[in-house]
């Protein structure tokens, strides 16, 4: 089946789930072009990364002449089908979050991508993430493009579900997949009953590079990881907070922030005020090899998320039998069980993130090794990228 796969900036450092999927179904002998619309505005490390963004083409490369053309050829070409699109449009755009002039352009980002996937004999147009993404691939049916699916991460498209148009977007959908039970049921909140038949569960997944990865125990050490986007939503503040409580009681450890984002700079210097340079190393954006190396030699990963999805870093660290800590929101439950793979916390709260820090840090090592051994396991059963892109086809194959 040919797919065509859309994403609202792609690849990022933080998109290796998405690289995955589409790995996975190339192997399953489905042909997969993949669109973006505008290029991620970081520098890429990872040589997969900079492989995939080679096979992308970005619809905003065209440029403004470019979407105006797409805008009237398509008038010309389809003018009923443009009208109805037109309309959609400005109803997406009437008291939604960005207004009818940027739903404009994604109708003229959508002209261009319906033009691609002509080209292309594209059967069905998958976006990932359920924002600006979505709305173009609705656009692009409505202008008489393929059918669309989409797949919904979350948090954001839990924290604006009404002015993301969430409803309409499922309702036109052919199928919704959520990465989650818990995103599940949160799309189940936001659409009528009679859409729910729509919304299935594919977990993001890991492949062999950490699956088939020799087991390694757990070394005895004070090392520790978080990996993330350097952003509220990830907490890290809170986590260079909790790390000046155990500086001030002498406890030895050193946190390693793998990452880069907008609170760079203010991560930065809360670490400097607290006198932890000793303790905590900003690294920026490595490749996988290097942040499977990090995890590796690490005695515990570390994500303190206000709000998440299901965070995929928790799939790899716990692939590589490294316990973790985490909050007690959305999907991560799913996965992490306290004191089973590790500690899950209330999220927000510093002395119960500092505590389980301590617990990690004066754990026998012996006990983290049996952590990690449960989490591998859970990991292996639920989050491989082979099984699941299989169910994700057989989603594929009944749009037919």
């Amino acid at each position: 089946m040919k797919i065509a796969y859309l994403i609202n900036q792609y690849p990022q450092a933080s998109q290796s789930f998405i690289r995955r999927e589409i790995r996975a179904l190339e192997q399953l002998g489905h042909h997969v072009d993949r669109f973006t619309l505008r290029t991620w505005d970081q520098q890429l490390v990872d040589p997969d990364d900079l492989a995939e963004k080679a096979k992308t083409r970005v619809v905003l490369d065209v440029g403004s002449l470019g979407l105006l053309t797409a805008l009237l050829t398509t008038f010309l070409n389809r003018p009923t089908a443009f009208l109805r699109a037109l309309r959609l449009a400005f109803k997406m755009g009437k008291a939604g979050e960005r207004g009818r002039f940027y739903h404009l352009i994604y109708l003229a980002e959508a002209c261009v991508l319906l033009r691609w996937l002509t080209e292309a004999n594209s059967e069905h147009l998958h976006a990932h993430f359920g924002t600006n993404s979505a709305a173009v691939a609705m656009l692009v049916r409505e202008l008489g493009g393929p059918p669309y699916s989409f797949t919904c991460h979350g948090p954001e498209e839990f924290d604006r579900p009404i002015t993301l148009k969430l409803a309409e977007k499922i309702a036109r959908a052919r199928f919704v997949v959520a990465v989650s039970d818990f995103g599940k049921s949160q799309l189940y909140r936001w659409c009528p009953h009679g859409l729910w038949h729509k919304i299935h569960v594919v977990h993001c997944g890991i492949d062999d590079t950490y699956l088939s990865v020799p087991a390694t125990p757990v070394p005895d050490t004070s090392n520790l990881i978080c990996v993330g986007r350097l952003a509220e939503q990830k907490g890290q503040l809170l986590l260079v907070e909790a790390a000046a409580q155990l500086a001030a009681e002498n406890i030895p450890f050193h946190l390693t922030l793998i990452g880069d984002g907008p609170l760079r700079r203010e991560i930065t210097a809360l670490i400097g005020r607290h006198r932890l340079n000793d303790h905590i190393t900003l690294t920026g954006w490595q490749n996988n090899a290097q942040i499977r190396s990090a995890i590796l030699a690490s005695r515990a990963l570390i994500l303190p998320s206000f709000a998440e999805g299901l965070p995929v870093v928790l799939m790899e660290a716990l692939a590589l039998r490294r316990p973790v800590i985490a909050t007690h929101i959305a999907g991560i439950p799913e996965l992490v069980a306290t004191g089973k793979c590790g500690y899950l916390l209330p999220a927000g709260n510093v002395a119960e993130l500092s505590e389980a820090m301590r617990r990690i840090l004066t754990d026998e090592v012996t006990r983290l090794r049996e952590m990690g051994d449960e989490g591998a396991s859970r990991v292996a059963a639920r989050h491989d990228v082979s099984r699941e892109a299989a169910k994700l086809a057989r989603l594929f194959d009944k749009t037919r």
